[in-house]
């Protein structure tokens, strides 16, 4: 793929995560449980680093993290997603290409529970209360469920774009 082709589709995908990061941020929580949410803008990073490889994949997520915490949150939403962003990208890294495309989901969930992981050692860094990590139960479980939901979101996705013929 042409570089400037390349490059207008990180743009592209950049945009489209950093959409639906702040647009997630304003719809209310799916369940009363901070922290707890759908993880949607994870999607558009699986997708790139299977259509586009590691390196494009992390300028999206590094896109998203940054200006996501500009219109969204400021610096400690910053060290939470970039925590659960870096943690959850290690693992897709790591995933992405042990398993079949159409397992992607498998990596997802794991990726979800990785970054709230990370999440959860911010918390901890932050409160200095060890406590803090009894509620990793709660994550994990809403990690496995969305991890799931986005996993199989990324697998039609790619799927879709596969048969495009464009990639």
């Amino acid at each position: 793929m042409r570089s400037t082709r390349r490059l207008a589709l990180i743009a592209a995908l950049s945009a489209v995560a950093l959409t639906i990061f702040v647009a997630e941020s304003q719809i209310p929580p799916v369940v009363p449980v901070p922290g707890v949410k759908l993880g949607l803008a994870n999607i558009v990073t699986l997708v790139a680093m299977v259509i586009l490889g590691r390196r494009d994949a992390f300028a999206v997520l590094a896109v998203r993290l940054v200006l996501g915490s500009v219109f969204t949150g400021g610096f400690s939403g910053f060290m939470f997603s970039l925590a659960g962003g870096l943690l959850a990208y290690a693992v897709m890294c790591a995933l992405t290409g042990v398993f079949p495309e159409k397992l992607l989901w498998v990596v997802s969930v794991f990726a979800a529970l990785a970054h709230n992981l990370g999440q959860l050692l911010v918390a901890l860094f932050v409160t200095s209360t060890p406590g803090i990590l009894i509620y990793g139960l709660i994550l994990a479980a809403s990690g496995v469920v969305t991890g799931v939901f986005t996993g199989f979101a990324s697998v039609f996705l790619v799927r879709a774009i596969r048969r495009s013929g464009k990639f």
